[in-house]
């Protein structure tokens, strides 16, 4: 079943359940901010003191950063401006008891065009299900070809940073954006300080350890991972989460990011996926 609910400020958000699973997903920035398996704990982090606000970018789940990533268009919003804007909801489809597809899109706009001077249809497709996935597709309208980096900022809910590690990245090379450095991954990665590094080449599923479960991430059509923590110091600067979140999260974002930038042209299409067990 799914349900269209509005909080007392106007902020709108599908809430779904099914035989598998439940989720949440914001109508603003096609944000989902909850998915959680049936009996078990939730998947995405979501801060219990995040804004939920029109305007306002929510601090957990999976935020859709597009049409650029970081800092890499300084004429563009950090993370750019699809995860504030208003989507539209094209379809939501119950395949089976197990199974709920939403579909949303956001086109081009008058607005949009002053900030960013092209015209493009962006799809996202959420899969609801004993795993979830998110896909979007980018279609390029415009007679100009246009470059993009874009990211699934994916906010994972973990016992404790300190008790992690990632598995997959080994041997990958990375820019540690926090000392403008680069290097390769040697052995399985822990978080012990703050981390924000730009993993390359990135070609094999990507494993999170926990003391408690482990989770599989698959991407398609990125083969660049960032992997983020704030860690103490940082966490207290951030809006919308407390002093200590910083323990209760790791980012593992499905990107396209730096050399792994995207360049379509008139009618040409792609897609980034991530698949979540």
């Amino acid at each position: 079943m799914f349900e269209f609910k509005t909080k007392e400020n106007g902020f709108k958000y599908i809430e779904i359940k099914n035989n598998s699973a439940s989720a949440k997903i914001a109508v603003q920035g096609a944000h989902i901010f909850h998915y959680e398996q049936i009996n078990q704990k939730p998947i995405l982090w979501l801060s219990d003191t995040s804004f939920m606000e029109h305007g306002e970018h929510i601090r957990g789940g999976i935020p859709i950063c597009w049409p650029s990533f970081g800092f890499t268009n300084p004429e563009l919003p950090p993370h750019g401006f699809a995860r504030n804007r208003m989507w539209d909801l094209v379809n939501i489809i119950e395949e089976d008891a197990d199974t709920t597809v939403i579909i949303m899109e956001f086109k081009d706009s008058k607005k949009s065009r002053r900030e960013w001077d092209y015209r493009f249809h962006l799809t996202a497709k959420f899969t609801i299900a004993k795993e979830l996935s998110v896909e979007l597709r980018t279609l390029n309208k415009d007679e100009k070809d246009f470059k993009f980096t874009q990211a699934l900022h994916t906010y994972f809910n973990v016992s404790d940073v300190k008790n992690i590690s990632i598995k997959g990245l080994e041997n990958k090379p990375y820019l540690d954006a926090v000392k403008n450095e680069k290097y390769t991954q040697e052995g399985i990665l822990k978080i012990d300080k703050e981390v924000d590094y730009v993993y390359q080449k990135v070609d094999e599923d990507v494993f999170l350890q926990d003391a408690t479960r482990d989770i599989k991430i698959q991407a398609q059509g990125s083969s660049s991972c960032v992997v983020w923590n704030p860690w103490i110091e940082k966490s207290k600067k951030m809006s919308g989460m407390r002093d200590d979140a910083y323990s209760e999260f790791v980012c593992i974002e499905t990107a396209n990011a730096f050399d792994d930038y995207k360049i379509l042209e008139n009618g040409a299409s792609h897609t980034i996926k991530v698949s979540i067990s």
